[in-house]
């Protein structure tokens, strides 16, 4: 037996320990977890500078750096995910429906957890705790492999979390995390049919499309965005100004962040110029569209490829579109199916809009990276899922649970 099946053996052991456990005993650990992230900040710090130095000498991306680096605001604000977990309604047990047949038996829905979930996720060391808690609420337990460049703060979140869920009196195997980070064992994770229920992968294209072809275990799609935002001929052009510019650069690494920016031909010479001056104090790249190229002469043009690109950077590829229609189309073609926008004062193209966009979220007049399970009241979410079946969009404690059916008898017989 390797060591990734004795994991697994171990995680579906402690799986039914915790799918019984009291809300009550559930929330203990929980708070335990939050308290241990800000007394054991110290700890996490020194891991992760770790992680850091290492990426920086391995030549990582600045704006990679930035999705892996912990300091203590990010550090509360996961301690505080992690509290907002603990309030939330338990989903386990919950009946959700019951109904009398004719015949007197009596038919009832209930939640109940999923039982082994395996997370596969890239540099965000914060997805350890998002993940881990939310799958410790719902009563799942969770095998964790994380990447290489946040090997120490993962596995001294995990351990903290070990830590905690032995004083609530629940299993430590309740949260492992894959000690070996090569391809390996992400492929051999994906195959570990006999012990994991559901896999969910969080990060680029790259890791879906690998988790998508070679996993035995049934699936949920997270993470790719190319989320768009399209100025409408009737938007407020300064509050779409100061939508692109949050949904671009706040944080340009997060998948609900921009990377695609639509204008209605009616407006564009007008909005262009406004726009691109407002992200030059990020020194954003614009590659447009031949009609943008002529308002904004000197920037790059934009390929078939730019369109479909998430570039998780200060980059932009821009068109300029004839109406709303064109724009739908535009997103429906392009688009990953994450977070779209419009920006507009005119009722029927923003119903238009949120009608016809085939996305998990759809916005009018607010930025894109409002797609967040903390923004949306659910607590830290274990992904954005752009898929249509079981989940779609953040993934909150009633996602990560089924149904089981029960049936309450007289006797009877068929």
């Amino acid at each position: 037996m390797t060591e990734l099946e004795k994991m697994g053996l171990a995680a579906k052991k402690a799986s039914p320990i915790l799918a019984a456990a009291s809300e009550l005993t559930k929330n203990s650990a929980l708070l335990k977890i939050a308290e241990a992230l800000e007394s054991r900040a110290d700890e996490i710090i020194e891991a992760n500078t770790a992680d850091l130095k290492s990426a920086e000498s391995n030549g990582v991306a600045p704006h990679m750096i930035d999705r892996l680096a912990l300091n203590g605001k990010r550090i509360r604000d996961m301690a505080e995910g992690v509290r907002q977990v603990a309030s939330l309604k338990d989903p386990v047990g919950e009946v959700l429906s019951m109904t009398k047949r004719p015949n007197g038996l009596i038919i009832g829905k209930q939640r109940v957890p999923l039982g082994v979930i395996a997370i596969i996720y890239e540099a965000r060391p914060n997805v350890t705790v998002d993940a881990a808690v939310l799958c410790l609420k719902s009563g799942n337990t969770v095998i964790l492999r994380g990447g290489k460049e946040a090997f120490n703060s993962n596995n001294k979140l995990t351990q903290i979390m070990k830590d905690c869920l032995a004083e609530a009196g629940l299993p430590g195997d309740c949260v492992s995390l894959v000690q070996d980070t090569t391809r390996d064992s992400a492929t051999a994770l994906m195959q570990l049919s006999d012990y994991v229920d559901v896999l969910i992968p969080r990060g680029g294209a790259g890791l879906i499309k690998s988790v998508v072809e070679n996993a035995r275990v049934p699936v949920i799609e997270t993470g790719v965005g190319n989320c768009h935002v399209y100025v409408d001929s009737d938007a407020d052009l300064d509050m779409a100004v100061e939508i692109l510019f949050n949904a671009k650069c706040q944080r340009p690494s997060v998948c609900n962040a921009a990377e695609s920016l639509l204008v209605a031909e009616d407006v564009a010479e007008a909005f262009l110029p406004a726009a691109k001056r407002r992200l030059d104090e990020k020194n954003v790249e614009w590659r447009g569209c031949e009609k943008t190229q002529r308002i904004l002469p000197g920037i790059a043009a934009a390929t078939e490829d730019d369109y479909y690109t998430e570039y998780n950077d200060y980059i932009l590829a821009v068109k300029v579109v004839k109406d709303v229609g064109e724009a739908i189309e535009h997103i429906n073609k392009y688009g990953s199916g994450h977070s779209e926008a419009i920006i507009t004062k005119n009722y029927f193209n923003s119903q238009r809009f949120l009608r016809e966009v085939d996305a998990a979220c759809v916005y009018v007049n607010a930025s894109t990276r409002f797609t967040d399970g903390f923004e949306f009241g659910l607590g830290a979410e274990i992904g954005i899922s752009t898929q249509k079946m079981h989940a779609r969009g953040p993934m909150g404690l009633n996602e990560l649970t089924s149904i089981k059916y029960i049936i309450y008898g007289e006797g009877q017989v068929r």
